[in-house]
């Protein structure tokens, strides 16, 4: 087809304003897909995405669609909402020369469908405003409308009114996305280059590489190389998505389809890296690549030593589908072997999390979050550490460097105060306030990626009913009056139970987690002393008391003597036992680290 009937184009929105919706009813009308073959999310293929309404992988699907006596192939790109996925939708929206952003009409503009916006202007894309849901008893479409010309400076008469549940004005959707959308160059007579927007593994055909073309063309004699990893292979199939998958001959520059590499680990076929021949390819890669970074870490570990084998072939599956996972095995006193593993963000340790659950039947321990920080030692050497446990000695520490956030808060003004008092108690930096509307506004903090990641945002929707959104993005390193805070249960360190904690905190986060785990721990016979400590210096301490028999019901009159022999011979027998007992600590008390701040 010639290329100047190619569209190319992806949809942009917050959690919930209803993309995939949108996305099912151009599947629809433009017969895609039979109504016998129609179901809502269709291009959510995951359980766990019609579950939670959002899209956690992105997908693509090819589209015909006639318009003005002229046939147009319109290739639709959905990229994930969340986030924890922002790297992957800047590669997706690379693909597109467009693309459709679909503002709610009864909640507006939201923190994450502003990033995306400002993500899809940087890549210079013509941007069609929708207002969606127009049909809800709640709806502004007019205030909304506004609210979207003044973000974007777009006349209001162009932002398309439709509600995509009901069909009403997608056809109208299309014709913009013909009429404004610039079909992609026309670059046939050089070297190839296929930007990779995503990937997932096959067991037949190994890495599915998901492709939009920029330069040149591709068929299955062409031997082809990865610029980023220098892995090389022969492509087993090239095909689109009809939105299943569909095997064609060859691609050409500008269309969108998939390459099966034969590869087997996707980080050698890693998102936004530029696919060419093997010889007499392109020398300069498609710009943006960047390996995707874990930014928040958690210990893993079976509830059963006997699953550690089952939890490492579970997650070397998920590895293969997933190349922003990584993990390392780590043994801990209290919890024995396991594995350290590395995630986007909170929502995706929660995807991981469940998904291990859920695919794989496994019960496991996650313990609480921590953040990547960096370690300057006096001898002016830098260390990388992901978890307290591996924090050296304070005596050889020169700084400890944390990493710091950009955060966008979107609210009602309503809700300035509580917010602002929140975020102040979790170290933010106020920055600035603008304000979007008459009663909306954005507000500009700098704060710790330690804080956000704990309960910062279930508390922040807490306190402005719901209505808040939140996004940040990573700022820099900064050197802070960090310290290490153990919790010793029976005198023993338990290093799954290990903060790493401002100074000016310790003492009180200290007190709050003992008071927890006191009622956390269950009785044993004798009692159990926990305490937390920031190296030789006790916080806080509490006791468990001990589970009592009563030694005297069988002793009643005569000398109290006898009484007094009864309660030493008991005494002693509960000291030995606490030399050699065991105290059990249940998986509530590793929770118990996310919620220090609710009280």
């Amino acid at each position: 087809m010639d290329h100047k009937r190619i569209r190319n184009f992806c949809i942009i929105a917050h959690v919930d304003h209803g993309k995939s919706t949108l996305a099912d009813r151009m599947l629809q009308l433009t017969s895609t897909i039979s109504e016998r073959d129609m179901q809502d999310q269709l291009l959510d293929g995951m359980d766990l995405e019609r579950e939670r309404g959002v899209t956690i992988k992105a997908s693509a699907v090819r589209m015909k669609y006639e318009y003005q006596g002229q046939e147009y192939l319109i290739n639709l790109i959905d990229t994930p909402g969340h986030v924890d996925f922002t790297y992957e939708v800047s590669r997706a929206l690379q693909a597109c020369e467009g693309a459709v952003l679909v503002v709610d009409a009864s909640q507006g503009i939201e923190a994450q469908t502003l990033t995306n916006v400002y993500l899809a202007l940087e890549q210079d894309l013509e941007i069609i405003p929708v207002i969606n849901k127009i049909d809800l008893p709640a709806a502004r479409p007019d205030d909304i409308a506004q609210e979207v010309a003044d973000l974007i400076g777009v006349p209001e008469e162009e932002i398309l009114r439709i509600s995509a549940k009901s069909g009403i004005g997608v056809a109208e959707v299309l014709h913009a996305v013909i009429e404004r959308v610039p079909p992609p160059r026309d670059e046939l007579g050089v070297p190839l280059r296929a930007m990779v927007f995503d990937s997932h593994y096959d067991s037949y055909k190994g890495v599915i590489a998901y492709v939009r073309l920029f330069d040149g063309s591709v068929n299955r004699k062409n031997v082809l190389k990865l610029m980023a990893t220098n892995a090389r292979f022969e492509p087993i199939e090239i095909g689109i998505f009809n939105p299943n998958m569909q095997q064609i001959d060859s691609l050409q520059a500008g269309q969108v389809g998939y390459i099966a590499t034969g590869l087997k680990t996707v980080r050698e076929c890693r998102v936004g890296d530029t696919i060419t021949l093997r010889d007499g390819g392109a020398t300069q890669a498609l710009p943006g690549y960047d390996p995707a970074k874990p930014m928040v870490f958690a210990g893993i570990y079976p509830t059963e030593n006997d699953d550690y084998q089952e939890l490492k072939d579970a997650l070397e599956k998920l590895q293969l589908n997933d190349a922003a996972l990584i993990y390392e095995p780590e043994n801990s006193q209290a919890l024995n072997f396991g594995f350290r593993v590395g995630f986007l963000g909170l929502f995706h340790m929660e995807i991981v999390q469940e998904r291990l659950e859920r695919e794989y039947d496994i019960d496991i321990i996650v313990t609480a979050p921590s953040v990547k920080y960096r370690v300057i030692k006096h001898n002016d050497s830098v260390i990388e550490i992901d978890s307290p446990a591996q924090l050296p000695d304070e005596s050889v520490v020169e700084a400890i460097e944390e990493p710091w956030m950009d955060v966008q808060i979107y609210t009602p003004q309503d809700y300035i105060g509580a917010i602002m008092d929140l975020t102040m108690k979790k170290r933010g930096v106020y920055g600035t306030m603008e304000y979007l509307d008459a009663t909306r506004v954005i507000l500009h903090f700098e704060m710790p990626l330690s804080e956000i990641i704990v309960d910062y945002y279930d508390r922040l929707k807490s306190a402005s009913r719901g209505y808040a959104s939140l996004d940040y993005a990573f700022k820099e390193y900064r050197a802070e009056n960090l310290v290490k805070m153990d919790v010793l249960v029976n005198g023993e360190p338990l290093d799954a139970l290990s903060l790493i904690v401002h100074r000016d905190h310790a003492y009180d986060k200290g007190q709050k987690l003992i008071t927890k785990l006191k009622d956390l721990i269950p009785r044993q016979m004798f009692v159990i002393p926990i305490q937390a400590a920031v190296g030789k210096k006790i916080l806080s301490r509490a006791n468990v008391k001990a589970l009592r028999k009563d030694v005297l019901a069988k002793c009643y009159g005569g000398d109290v003597t006898r009484k007094k022999k009864l309660l030493e011979k008991q005494k002693k027998g509960k000291k030995r036992m606490k030399m050699v007992g065991n105290v059990e600590v249940p998986q509530e008390a590793f929770m118990s680290l996310l919620s220090l701040d609710n009280d």
